[in-house]
C-alpha cells in the first residue's frame, strides 16, 4: 500500500469501545470537578473583592481549599490520565490490552473514592488547609487518606500505560514507540518520580500526626517533601498540553510535526530537570543552606531550555503549514492558519498566555526578584496564567475533538462557535483577574487572604478597586466555565452521531530515534542521580538537625 494511503488509513483509526469508555470515564469526572471548582472560584473571587460576604457556614478558606483541590488536582489529574490513555490506544492500533484496562479501572476507582473522601472533609469544614495542605495547619486524617488514594490511583493509571506500550513493543520489536504513546509514558514516569515526595509526606508524616499517633511534625521536612512534588506537578500539567501542541495541532492545521526527535528530547529533559528544583519555592524558608537554594535555582532555569525548544518547534510547524497553503512574505503564513477552528484557536490562546506565564516563572525562581513577589498575589496570578490559561485552554481544545471521538459524535459548527466564544470569555476573564493579581502583587498584596481593609489602612484601601476588577474577571471565568461544561454535555450526549477524527500529526521527515531514548532504566537512573545530588544532603540535615516539632493548628 502506498505511504499516503497508509497515512489516510491511520487517521481513520477509531478507538474501540473498551478503550473509549476508560478514557471517557476519566474525562467526564475531570469536567465535573472543573464545574464544581468554577463555582467555588467565583465565590472566592467575589468574597475577596468585597462584592459579597460568605455566610458563616461557608468559610473563605474552605472555599479556597475546594477550588484549589478540584481545579489544580482533580480536574487536571483525571483529564490527563484520560487523554493519555486515549493517546496510547490511538497510536498503538486503536485499543488497549486487557491488563492495561484493568489497571486503568482500578486507578479510576481509587481516585474517585479518594476524591469523595476528601470532598466530605472539605465540605464538613474539617480540611480548610488549601491544596498545598501546609503543616502545622492540621486537617482531618480522612482528607489526607483521600489525597493518598488519589495519588495511588494515578499510579495505577500510569502502570496501565506502561503495560500497554510494553505489549506493543514486544509485538513491534525494533520500532520506536509512537510519539504520542512515548509522551504518555514520559509524562507518567515524571509523575511516578514526582509523587514520591508527597506520598512520603502524607503516609509518614501527615496521617500519623493527624490521627494523634505522634504529637508534633517536622514542618521544614514536610515542606521539602511537598515541593519535591509541587514543582514537577507543574510539568505534569504541562506535558500533556505539550503533547497536544507537538502531535495533535499539526494534523489539525494541515501541517507536519517539525521534528519527532526534538519532541522526544524535550520530554526527556523535563524528566531529568523537573524534580530537583523544589527549593526555588522555598527561597525565603529558613533551615535550607543558601548554596542548595542556588543549585535548585540553576536547575530551574535550565528547564527553560526544553520549553524554548517547544516554542521553536511549534512556530516552525505553523510557518511550514501556512506557507504550504500559499502564505507569502514574512508573516503571510500566519493568516493561513485555521483561526475559526476551536480545536486550534483555543489551545493557541493558551500558548500565547504561556509566554508571560513562563517569564513570570523565571521571576519567581530568581533569588533577588522573588524577594519582591514571594507570597504575594503575584504568585497566584502566575499560576493562573500557566495552569489556568495555558494548560486549561489546551485541555478545552483537546475536549472539542476527543469527547466526540470517544462518544461517536461530531463537533458541530454550533459547538465550534460556542468553543470560540468560550475561549474569548475565558481569556478576557483571565486577563482581568491575572493582570490585576500581577500588579497587586508588585504592590505587596498578600495571597491566601480573604477580603480585608486592614482596619481601613489607606494603603490597603487603595488596593480595593483592583480587587474588584479581579472579582469581575472571576465572574467572566465562571461564565466561560459554564459554557465549557455545556459544550461537554452536548458533545457527550446530544451532538449528532458521526466520526470525529483523532488527529495525529506525521513527522515532516523520517528520523531515526536514538536507542537511548527507549532505555527507560537509564533515563530514570540519570534523573535519580540529579535528585540525590539536589536533595540527599538537605534532607539528611533537616532530619538529623530537626527544628522543634510543631503541634497541629486549626485556624478556622
Amino acid at each position: 500500500m502506498p505511504a499516503e494511503s497508509q497515512a489516510v488509513g491511520l487517521q481513520n483509526v477509531q478507538l474501540d469501545r473498551p478503550a473509549a469508555r476508560l478514557s471517557l470515564a476519566h474525562v467526564l469526572v475531570a469536567f465535573l470537578a472543573f464545574g464544581i471548582a468554577a463555582i467555588f472560584g467565583m465565590l472566592q473571587g467575589l468574597d475577596r473583592g468585597g462584592v459579597i460576604t460568605l455566610p458563616k457556614w461557608l468559610n473563605y478558606y474552605q472555599v479556597l481549599t475546594a477550588h484549589g483541590v478540584y481545579m489544580a488536582l482533580l480536574f487536571t489529574t483525571f483529564f490527563i490520565i484520560g487523554f493519555l490513555f486515549s493517546g496510547v490506544a490511538r497510536t498503538t492500533g486503536g485499543s488497549l490490552p486487557a491488563p492495561a484496562r484493568r489497571l486503568g479501572w482500578i486507578g479510576w476507582w481509587l481516585m474517585v473514592i479518594g476524591t469523595l473522601m476528601a470532598t466530605v472533609e472539605v465540605l464538613a469544614g474539617n480540611a480548610s488547609v488549601l491544596y498545598t495542605f501546609y503543616a502545622p495547619m492540621k486537617a482531618s486524617p480522612y482528607f489526607y487518606i483521600g489525597a493518598a488514594l488519589l495519588v495511588v490511583g494515578s499510579w495505577f493509571g500510569g502502570y496501565g500505560m506502561f503495560v500497554a506500550t510494553h505489549i506493543w513493543k514486544k509485538k513491534n520489536r525494533g520500532k520506536p514507540t509512537p510519539l504520542l504513546a512515548f509522551m504518555a509514558v514520559a509524562t507518567m514516569v515524571l509523575w511516578q518520580i514526582a509523587t514520591i515526595g508527597v506520598a512520603l509526606e502524607v503516609l509518614l508524616q501527615l496521617i500519623p500526626w493527624s490521627f494523634g499517633w505522634v504529637p508534633t511534625i517536622n514542618v521544614l521536612l514536610s515542606r521539602m517533601l511537598l515541593w519535591f512534588f509541587g514543582h514537577p506537578l507543574v510539568y505534569f500539567w504541562l506535558l500533556p498540553a505539550y503533547a497536544m501542541w507537538y502531535v495533535n495541532i499539526p494534523r489539525i492545521i494541515g501541517g507536519k510535526v517539525f521534528s519527532d526527535t526534538l519532541a522526544r528530547t524535550s520530554f526527556l529533559l523535563f524528566i531529568l530537570l523537573s524534580t530537583p528544583v523544589g527549593f526555588h519555592h522555598q527561597l525565603l524558608d529558613p533551615g535550607i543552606p543558601p548554596q542548595w537554594k542556588f543549585f535548585h535555582v540553576v536547575l530551574t532555569l535550565m528547564v527553560v531550555v526544553p520549553s524554548l525548544m517547544t516554542a521553536f518547534s511549534l512556530f516552525a510547524t505553523f510557518e511550514m503549514a501556512g506557507r504550504a497553503k500559499g502564505g507569502t512574505g514574512l508573516f503571510g503564513w500566519f493568516k493561513k492558519l485555521p483561526w475559526g477552528d476551536a480545536r486550534f484557536m483555543v489551545p493557541f490562546m493558551g500558548m500565547v498566555a504561556f509566554i508571560p506565564g513562563g517569564a513570570g516563572g523565571i521571576v519567581n525562581a530568581s533569588y533577588q526578584l522573588d524577594e519582591v513577589v514571594h507570597n504575594t498575589i503575584w504568585v497566584t496570578g502566575h499560576f493562573h496564567l500557566t495552569v489556568g490559561t495555558a494548560v486549561a485552554m489546551t485541555f478545552f481544545g483537546i475536549a472539542y475533538w476527543l469527547i466526540p471521538h470517544l462518544t461517536g459524535r461530531k463537533l458541530t459548527p454550533a459547538a465550534n462557535r460556542a468553543g470560540l466564544i468560550q475561549a474569548v470569555v475565558w481569556g478576557t476573564g483571565m486577563l482581568l483577574m491575572s493582570g490585576s493579581m500581577h500588579y497587586l502583587g508588585l504592590l505587596g498584596v498578600p495571597r491566601r487572604t480573604a477580603y480585608t481593609t486592614y482596619m481601613n489602612d489607606p494603603t490597603a484601601l487603595s488596593w480595593m478597586p483592583l480587587q474588584g476588577v479581579m472579582a469581575v474577571g472571576g465572574v467572566l471565568l465562571f461564565i466561560g466555565a459554564m459554557i465549557m461544561v455545556g459544550n461537554v454535555i452536548y458533545l457527550t450526549w446530544f451532538a449528532p452521531k458521526g466520526f470525529e477524527e483523532y488527529p495525529v500529526g506525521e513527522p515532516a521527515q523520517q528520523e531515526e530515534v536514538p536507542r537511548l531514548y527507549e532505555r527507560w532504566p537509564v533515563i530514570i537512573s540519570l534523573a535519580a542521580v540529579l535528585i540525590l545530588v539536589a536533595y540527599a544532603y538537605p534532607l539528611i540535615d533537616v532530619i538529623q538537625n530537626a527544628p522543634p516539632g510543631a503541634p497541629g493548628i486549626r485556624t478556622w
